[in-house]
């Protein structure tokens, strides 16, 4: 497997290759059909710009969410890119038959060889009753625990290498390696990248003892980051897919223009948390419906303690806050989500955090 299908090359000067995680954010006044154009014109814009992956993340019965269908949009997302490695960050793997994701991405590899990597969770992305719903179970805790098996499943059907008796040695994951190799030598089909995704120590053990990828959602559980990249290069093993430990995190970042209006959005932001916390989450609130709502003193506690895991402020400020985040990390890689509840303003952030790293102009 290329070296560079995981470790991007850093342009400008970013410590780290920068790459873009998309919730396809919905938010209030807009519909999902805005978003997902939204996701079209950012991924074509931080391609040029020379970000390294884009990946978009699994989640359900959130209205103010419009990625419940990872793969679908990536395929829409590989028809308007050329270069950028496409991606879910992440699949969650307990909501899916393995055999249904290997031929999805098996799919979006046919589409856009070489490009695509499949990262996995094992939390539902979403609250018990949907997740029940999805699974068609009520025994939520059966995914999660069986992770690692489902997982090797996964593998295999991407490898095509069940042994002889196994129950599946003769089912075929297509588009899939069991199609061989053109007449020129050239594999018709290429093997998606495995990233293991997590938020806790579990994950990060898991993806160390396989010698993968790891990429650690920092976004929403900074207090583990530390403790769980340590984990994850202690129990490192080599392997074919990697000679040595690779981290991406993923960082809640909004550049704006104006200090003061960063404020304003990552005040939304946290409403926009405090009632999907509170299960009532809807479309993402606008600033001005966040200077309204009357924070009671647990909410305002909340807010002040998620906004302060937003680097946010003008390009220069976040710039010198992800440059920080990475040398106490170590990190090897910065994935960047932007939330605000329009589209213009998402785009404008990645733009002013390019710039501020010196990354190719558009």
């Amino acid at each position: 497997m290329p070296a560079d299908e995981i470790r991007g090359a850093v342009h400008g000067t970013a410590p780290v290759p920068l790459s873009v995680l998309d919730l396809v954010t919905v938010g209030a006044g807009s519909t999902a059909s805005d978003a997902l154009r939204t996701s079209v014109e950012l991924a074509r814009r931080t391609e040029a710009r020379g970000f390294h992956r884009y990946w978009v993340a699994e989640h359900h019965s959130m209205p103010g969410v419009a990625s419940s269908s990872p793969a679908v949009i990536l395929a829409h997302l590989a028809a308007h890119t050329d270069r950028i490695r496409l991606g879910s960050g992440g699949v969650m793997l307990p909501n899916h038959a393995p055999l249904v994701i290997a031929e999805q991405f098996g799919t979006l590899e046919a589409m856009a060889p070489g490009r695509i990597d499949l990262g996995l969770g094992r939390a539902p992305g979403t609250d018990g009753a949907t997740a029940a719903a999805l699974r068609r179970s009520d025994t939520l805790n059966e995914g999660a625990d069986d992770f690692p098996q489902q997982l090797a499943e996964l593998t295999r059907f991407l490898d095509d290498d069940f042994p002889d008796g196994h129950p599946y040695a003769r089912i075929h994951a297509i588009p899939g390696p069991v199609q061989g190799s053109t007449p020129g030598g050239v594999q018709s089909s290429h093997r998606p990248v495995i990233w293991l995704l997590g938020s806790s120590g579990f994950s990060a053990q898991l993806a160390g003892m396989l010698g993968l990828p790891f990429a650690f959602a920092h976004h929403f559980s900074a207090q583990n980051t530390v403790p769980a990249l340590d984990l994850y290069r202690e129990t490192f093993r080599p392997s074919e897919v990697l000679a040595e430990p690779y981290a991406l995190i993923g960082v809640s970042a909004l550049a704006t223009d104006d200090e003061a209006e960063a404020g304003r959005q990552v005040r939304a932001t946290a409403l926009n948390m405090l009632r999907l916390r509170m299960g009532r989450p809807g479309l993402f609130p606008d600033p001005e419906d966040a200077a309204r709502h009357e924070f009671s003193p647990m909410e305002e506690e909340f807010a002040s303690s998620f906004t302060r895991n937003i680097v946010h402020g003008t390009a220069d400020e976040v710039r010198a806050g992800l440059d920080d985040l990475q040398k106490r990390t170590g990190a090897d890689e910065l994935m960047l989500t932007s939330h605000a509840h329009r589209g213009d303003l998402r785009l404008r952030s990645y733009d002013l955090i390019a710039d501020a790293y010196g990354l190719p102009a558009a």
